[in-house]
């Protein structure tokens, strides 16, 4: 039983609990809810589940002024104070007592699944507990008493480090942004000049149609503005007046021959 320096707490609390007078047992078969009068409950109220050590009490209350109506003291589960019934998972038979020993049972019984599934998970928890803490008092030094790892340096035994004797790493090349290596420089030496400009101006073809446009454009506009001078102007005089005359237009043959005729 709970001891007087023990702490009380709570495990679960249910709003909504009905309570059913039950015939006794006549046979061994177990209880079966639909042998109680499940549509006229005896009282309704609400379930809090408490443990103090390692005993778990389940209280019955009134729902506004928290009244104790009976409560039953659990020391095992499953067990005598609490049992299933055969027919149903939202009905239970409570073991209740009083101050004075006496004892009696009482059918009990929940409105959803749900909250029938939490009486079951409060009180398995508990004595999950309850039975860790029993193993742990029956061996308090069970982890201690097994075979200890000796880490320790047997007779004569020495170790080796090798500190700074590691393999050198070369330097890693450097990498481009696609993730390629670098090309390695050039070699050593005299590099060769470019070709000279005058060769390069005479083989020079334009690639597009618009610097073709461009080029001769250029070339009309340098020789409309531009005058030969020739280092031999006798020659180039003469040269033109040697040219026969039919290489002429008409109209210029026409306007020269007045001009003979005055001579």
């Amino acid at each position: 039983m709970a001891t007087e320096g023990e702490y009380e707490s709570i495990l679960c609390v249910k709003p909504d609990i009905n309570v059913y007078r039950i015939p006794p047992r006549a046979t061994n078969r177990g209880y079966r809810a639909a042998d109680w009068k499940l549509d006229v409950p005896d009282w309704s109220g609400r379930m809090r589940i408490t443990a103090k050590g390692k005993v778990a009490y389940i209280k019955l209350e009134d729902k506004v002024s928290g009244e104790l109506f009976a409560q039953a003291p659990v020391t095992e589960y499953p067990g005598i104070a609490v049992e299933t019934v055969s027919d149903s998972s939202r009905y239970f038979v409570l073991r209740i007592q009083d101050g004075n020993g006496r004892s009696a049972f009482i059918g009990v019984g929940f409105g959803d699944r749900g909250d029938s599934f939490d009486f079951n998970v409060s009180l398995q928890d508990h004595f999950k507990w309850v039975k860790q803490e029993n193993e742990i008092s029956k061996n308090p030094q069970g982890a201690a008493s097994g075979p200890k790892l000796d880490l320790g340096f047997k007779e004569g035994q020495t170790i080796t480090l090798n500190i700074g004797q590691g393999k050198k790493r070369g330097k890693p090349r450097p990498q481009g942004a696609g993730g390629f290596g670098l090309l390695p420089p050039p070699p050593k030496g005299k590099i060769a000049p470019p070709p000279s400009s005058t060769f390069s101006n005479h083989n020079t073809v334009p690639q597009t149609g618009g610097s073709v446009m461009g080029c001769l454009l250029d070339l009309d506009n340098s020789n409309s503005n531009t005058v030969v001078q020739s280092s031999n102007p006798s020659t180039d005089l003469w040269g033109d007046f040697s040219s026969p005359a039919s290489s002429l237009p008409p109209t210029s043959r026409q306007q020269h021959t007045p001009n003979w005729g005055q001579f």
